[in-house]
């Protein structure tokens, strides 16, 4: 009783916290000129985007905070701060994804950081995190394979080698998936709302996690107030970052980094989309695969079928298949404990 009260009040905390902290930071991001520039190569209809105001992930990244030392506290005074962990892990991403938007708004362009640099950046983040739930007894070297309920035993320098792989890619995917109004955090709900439900069932071991994947939800759709078609804000590489950093923490908090080759199906699809693509251009001196990568810009521009997909109607579509991934995700790993 007293673990889904907190998993809801999490939830809620961080909704009020998100939705209210927007009413006054969407107008001031407006004010100051914190705006976003669009892609030149991109839809011509998204030029009309060009000026909305950017950086609004801190909005989520602040309503997670305030529901983890919070709903938490009692967690913290007992020594258990794997929550605080995954939010750190994850705000480092975001705090790369700043850097990252500030140098777009600094030169007015959509060119950010150096590719070379965010790398580096994002790959010496992922392999501090895994060292520290090493250190502390939150993760195993053994890898555990989802659907098959079996553990496979790998060496140290082989999982580092893994882990960082499937981090900095999760997190890129999730970036390379925030270019529709809504559309990150609409496929992001589905995943945390797996995280939550794995805590409820599994217990208070997971109470901690479940605090801050519940948080993310609720923030999530706080920031959706503003996010979902037409937008008066985007997300920014300080959310986008954030979320996949977040992703990537609970999927290793939770000791089963592979189940996000299926909970993050719609990732692997936009990120796949995008190498198919630039590959196959390269390959054929000029052809396309795909009307434009990534995928949602394919089905925007009615790739296959001729039928342009709205913006709504992607964010209903991504949101959707990524909910049932998660619930079949949730049956890969059911019996595990």
């Amino acid at each position: 009783m007293l673990m889904t009260l907190k998993l809801i009040l999490a939830f809620i905390i961080a909704f009020a916290v998100s939705s209210v902290f927007g009413n006054f930071y969407v107008p001031w991001l407006k004010k100051v000129k914190v705006e976003q520039e669009i892609k030149e190569n991109g839809p011509t209809w998204h030029i009309s985007k060009s000026g909305t105001p950017t950086m609004g992930g801190v909005m989520f990244i602040l309503a997670a905070f305030v529901a983890c030392i919070t709903v938490g506290f009692d967690s913290m005074r007992e020594g258990r701060y794997v929550h605080l962990f995954v939010f750190v892990f994850a705000l480092a991403f975001g705090a790369i994804g700043f850097l990252d938007d500030w140098e777009k708004i600094k030169h007015k362009a959509n060119l950010g950081l150096h590719a070379n640099t965010k790398f580096l950046l994002q790959l010496a983040a992922a392999i501090v995190f895994v060292l520290i739930m090493r250190r502390t007894g939150y993760l195993r070297t053994d890898l555990y394979i989802p659907f098959f309920n079996k553990v496979v035993y790998i060496p140290d320098w082989a999982y580092m080698l893994l882990s960082a792989f499937i981090i900095v890619g999760t997190v890129n995917s999730v970036n390379i998936t925030d270019g529709v109004d809504g559309l990150a955090s609409g496929t992001s709900i589905p995943v945390f709302l797996f995280f939550v439900t794995l805590a409820y069932r599994w217990g208070a071991r997971y109470l901690e996690l479940g605090i801050f994947a519940s948080a993310m939800i609720g923030g999530l759709l706080g920031f959706l107030i503003y996010n979902y078609n037409p937008a008066k804000v985007f997300m920014g590489d300080t959310g986008s970052l954030f979320l996949g950093g977040a992703i990537a923490a609970l999927a290793f908090a939770y000791d089963m980094p592979l189940i996000l080759v299926t909970l993050g199906i719609m990732f692997i699809i936009e990120t796949l989309s995008d190498i198919i693509q630039v590959a196959y251009f390269k390959l054929s001196h000029g052809k396309r695969v795909f009307k434009m990568a990534p995928f949602h810009h394919h089905l925007e521009m009615g790739g296959w079928t001729g039928r342009k997909w709205k913006e709504k109607e992607l964010f209903l579509l991504f949101t959707g298949i990524s909910l049932l991934f998660a619930i079949i995700s949730f049956i890969g790993v059911y019996n595990r404990y």
